[in-house]
């Protein structure tokens, strides 16, 4: 298993219980607890929990839904958002041009575009950029929309960014989301980032939101769009079926992907 992969266990396990011990986890992982230590004083760093004698709690927040940075949620529930982003790239063709936000879900779509067809990225997200370059692909053309620097989530927003959007058509748009609601709306958590989003929704041909099962029980506290706006939904296997069946009857597709 991989750090990243074990610091999301990590992260699910405290999310769900609030707490974790060092003599447990190096069990789970069947590693050293100094490699546990490790992991537990990386994430402290990050923001996510603060560590105890022989473990580790949950920071408490006042909020209903913390917008994390991105260098945390790219860490939470990994495994998942991995899936959907290699399934998400095989409705990438030759030729388009995509836009693909900020999320920490998305940020996994880049490796898995096919390497031996042109593809043109529009993103407001710094951390695409890093990532994309890791990949040395001379068959990704990446368009960086300027704008007001996010530094915690390596994101650019604001006026700018929104005039330099003016100048594209995608034809397609990978979105993620923070939840949705009875109301036939998607709904984010960012009020910085909202307004990219929505634009690029309006001139894109075709949209997708990426959301982990966990996006289908929560609601953030920005409106995002509607449900009519949105043609594709990808989730992983840990979605229940009636949510997507809800998706559906409002004529959205829904993939699951890893199934």
């Amino acid at each position: 298993m991989y750090t990243i992969e074990r610091k999301s266990e990590i992260m699910n396990f405290l999310e769900k219980h609030g707490k974790v011990d060092v003599n447990f986890l190096a069990e789970k992982f069947d590693i050293s607890k100094e490699t546990i230590r490790k992991d537990l004083r990386e994430l402290e760093l990050d923001g996510i929990l603060k560590r105890t004698h022989g473990g580790a709690v949950l920071v408490e927040t006042n909020e209903a839904n913390p917008e994390y940075p991105v260098a945390v949620r790219k860490i939470q529930r990994y495994e998942e958002k991995n899936q959907i982003c290699k399934f998400a790239a095989q409705f990438i063709q030759d030729g388009e041009t995509v836009f693909v936000d900020n999320s920490s879900t998305a940020i996994h779509l880049f490796k898995y575009i096919n390497r031996n067809i042109k593809v043109t990225i529009i993103t407001n997200s710094a951390q695409a950029l890093l990532e994309i370059a890791k990949l040395t692909n001379d068959n990704l053309t990446v368009i960086c929309l300027g704008g007001l620097f996010r530094s915690g989530n390596f994101s650019m927003h604001g006026s700018v960014t929104l005039k330099n959007a003016n100048e594209y058509y995608p034809n397609r748009s990978f979105v993620s989301c923070a939840g949705m609601t009875q109301n036939k709306t998607f709904t984010d958590n960012s009020i910085y980032e909202v307004d990219t989003k929505r634009f690029m929704i309006e001139r894109s041909k075709e949209n997708y939101v990426l959301a982990d099962y966990t996006k289908f029980s929560s609601t953030g506290t920005v409106h995002l769009c509607q449900f009519s706006d949105i043609q594709n939904v990808i989730t992983d296997s840990k979605t229940d079926r009636i949510k997507l069946d809800y998706l559906e009857g409002n004529a959205i597709h829904t993939y699951v992907a890893g199934s």
